[in-house]
């Protein structure tokens, strides 16, 4: 395989529910300040050209990287694989909620992060297999630098794995919202050169997909992670 630089970024803020949460596939919108955050990363990742741009089917995702790219003609290619983790009945509630509600599964999913399953939801076991996949699936058929607007548990994966950790030492990672990390990807090994980096955000007035302010805007009708 040549050597293929991923531009790895996490979508840019939502709009807050509830305070901290599981926010799985659940359909969130960006935040104004999401907006910018795109922007910023759009401004930063100017220089360079793509030969592949990925992104889930998240509305979240999808529309931070319609930001990113604004006029450049690459394709976009959406792929459920990339979607956020499936956290199941527990999508879209706090953590407060989850631990008065259901103690046990609480702790347990503490315990074992990477095997432990909400009811209908994923482990990150089940999340790294499908996304895993896609990237051994896709990865030898690119060249040059390739862009993936992802999600926070989807971004940890990918850094575990180029970085040869366990899963259970995914949130040690830092993924905030709008970062960007860049993996190399060549044929021996993987390298990360670049970890959260978030670039500087300055007001922006008009998203170039036509959407001004965050609740103008209306989800496709679908998902984020903890």
């Amino acid at each position: 395989m040549n050597a293929v630089h991923l531009y790895l970024v996490r979508h840019s803020a939502v709009i807050a529910g509830k305070g901290k949460g599981f926010i799985g596939q659940t359909e969130s919108l960006l935040s104004d300040h999401g907006v910018e955050q795109a922007w910023a990363v759009r401004d930063w990742i100017q220089p360079y050209d793509f030969t592949r741009v990925w992104c889930s089917d998240l509305t979240r995702s999808l529309r931070t990287v319609k930001i990113i790219l604004g006029s450049r003609t690459a394709p976009i290619e959406v792929h459920p694989e990339l979607r956020e983790i499936s956290l199941g009945a527990w999508d879209g509630f706090s953590f407060h909620e989850i631990e008065a509600k259901y103690p046990e599964e609480f702790r347990a999913r503490g315990a074992d992060i990477e095997h432990w399953r909400p009811p209908g939801g994923e482990s990150f076991a089940d999340c790294r297999q499908r996304v895993i996949g896609f990237l051994d699936r896709e990865l030898p058929t690119c060249e040059g630098n390739v862009l993936l607007v992802g999600h926070a548990g989807v971004n940890r994966l990918i850094l575990c794995e180029a970085l040869g950790l366990p899963i259970p030492n995914l949130m040690h990672i830092a993924q905030d919202y709008g970062c960007v990390n860049i993996v190399e990807f060549g044929p021996e090994r993987a390298r990360v050169r670049l970890l959260n980096f978030v670039p500087p955000t300055s007001p922006k007035p008009v998203d170039p997909g036509g959407v001004k302010e965050a609740k103008d805007f209306r989800p496709l009708t679908h998902a984020e992670t903890v």
